[in-house]
Order: structure tokens, then C-alpha cells, then sequence
């Protein structure tokens, strides 16, 4: 297992980018619950913020995240629109939400080892939340906003077009979700809609975990994932596979 120097050195090695500003590349590693909020009139009291108190989530990677959505969104919106000329917006809308979507980031991140470079505080290491889907998504977006905060777009086009490749590329038709997927199997067959059910909400306030059921047919899927919208999606999916269907169209 990794440092997680060694681990930071290793993801920017995959990004094929050396920061001219390392410390946008530490900043997007590095999870909220690991900057503490300091309290005190003197002490952490900034610009806005008479109350001396750090505000929620500085220090983190959630302000690169938000840059890191935008640079994804405009840079796949752009490949899209060269990849496939024909296509119209509701095909290249489609296209795009998968493309961008938190299972995809999550899975990129994986791919590149990115967990353990993460910096989380020791409680929630404990808690597990190092390889939810959500904190890798994020790292990644806000990776990408680093990349771009300290070269610009090209460096940032370049890892989106290599890391992307793959999904891009495995699909001729505009991706669907599970969720429709799942309907439209049911419909296509005259069964009545499927049904779904929040079972449990474990883990901490900021990082849940949701567990959903869905049920047709006799039989019952069930997800987890950090938000009901996702865990949703994650068990029409295992319901699809014991149906025998696929979740991917190619």
C-alpha cells in the first residue's frame, strides 16, 4: 500500500502533469472533514467572516470541485458535439448527464488510484467514507479544477479525453439510465411499474448511506450509494441483472 505522498505523486503521474502550483494539486486531495473549523475572535477570523470562525469546508476541495463540474461539463459538452454531428440535444443531453455523472467520476477515480491520496480526518477513515462514490466523484471533479486553475483547458482536455475514452467510445446509442431501463422493460411486457423503498440511512450526517429496494416481478433489487437518486439507480440495476438484461445498450 502507498504513502500518501506516494499516492499524490502517483495521480499526478497518471494526470501526465506536474503542477506548477502544487498546492492546488494537495488542495483538490484534500477532504473537507480534514480541515478543522477554528473558533476564536483572533483566532481563523477572516475577511467576511466576523465571527472568527473558518467558514465550512475551507481549505478543502469543495471549491475546486465546483470549477471542476463546470471545466468537465464545458469539455465533454465539446467532444460531444465533434463526436457525434448527427445527434441533437436531447441525444447529446443524454449523453452527457451519464458521461458526467457521479458512478462514472467514481469509477475514473478508481482507475487512477485516487482514494488513497485523499487526506480524510481519522474518524471518518474509520467510518469507511474513504471509497464512497460521492468523495471520489468530488476529488475528481475538483482535481480537474486544479488542472485547469494551473494550466489552463488543454491539460484539463487532454486527462478528460484519455480518462473518458473508454465510455465515450462503448456506446452507439445515447446512454439511459437503469431506472428507465428498468420501466421500459416492465412496460414493454404490460407489468405494472416498479416499486421503490428506502430501507436504511446509515453513516455519518454529511456522508450517508442509503439503502433502496426495488421490486417487479416477484423479485427484489436492491442499492447503496449516498444519495436515495443514486441507490435508486444502483438497485434497478441489480434488479435488471437478475432479470438478464443489460444495463448498457451497445
Amino acid at each position: 500500500m502507498m504513502t500518501r505522498d506516494e499516492a499524490v505523486r502517483h495521480v499526478e503521474a497518471k494526470l501526465e502533469h506536474r503542477f506548477a502550483d502544487p498546492a492546488l494539486l494537495h488542495e483538490a486531495l484534500t477532504h473537507r472533514s480534514a480541515v478543522p473549523r477554528r473558533q476564536g475572535r483572533n483566532r481563523g477570523r477572516q475577511k467576511g467572516h466576523p465571527s472568527g470562525k473558518t467558514p465550512r469546508g475551507q481549505g478543502s476541495n469543495e471549491r475546486l470541485e465546483f470549477v471542476g463540474d463546470r471545466v468537465l461539463g464545458l469539455l465533454m459538452a465539446e467532444w460531444l458535439f465533434e463526436r457525434y454531428p448527427e445527434e441533437q440535444e436531447g441525444a447529446l443531453g443524454a449523453r452527457h448527464a451519464h458521461l458526467v455523472s457521479r458512478p462514472v467520476l467514481a469509477r475514473i477515480a478508481e482507475g487512477i488510484e485516487l482514494s488513497e491520496a485523499i487526506q480524510i480526518a481519522q474518524h471518518e477513515e474509520s467510518a469507511g467514507i474513504r471509497v464512497l462514490a460521492s468523495v471520489l466523484a468530488d476529488a475528481m471533479e475538483a482535481l480537474l479544477g486544479a488542472l485547469y486553475l494551473d494550466a489552463g483547458l488543454d491539460p484539463a482536455r487532454h486527462v478528460v479525453r484519455r480518462f473518458w475514452d473508454r465510455d465515450i467510445e462503448k456506446s452507439g446509442q445515447p446512454h439511459k439510465e437503469p431506472k428507465t431501463l428498468l420501466q421500459e422493460f416492465l412496460l414493454g411486457r404490460g407489468e405494472a411499474l416498479p416499486h421503490y423503498e428506502l430501507t436504511a440511512a446509515d453513516g455519518p450526517s454529511h456522508a450517508p448511506i442509503f439503502r433502496v429496494e426495488v421490486r417487479a416481478l416477484g423479485q427484489v433489487g436492491v442499492g447503496r450509494a449516498g444519495s436515495k437518486r443514486l441507490a435508486e439507480s444502483a438497485a434497478a440495476t441489480d434488479l435488471l441483472k437478475k432479470m438478464g438484461q443489460e444495463t448498457e445498450r451497445a
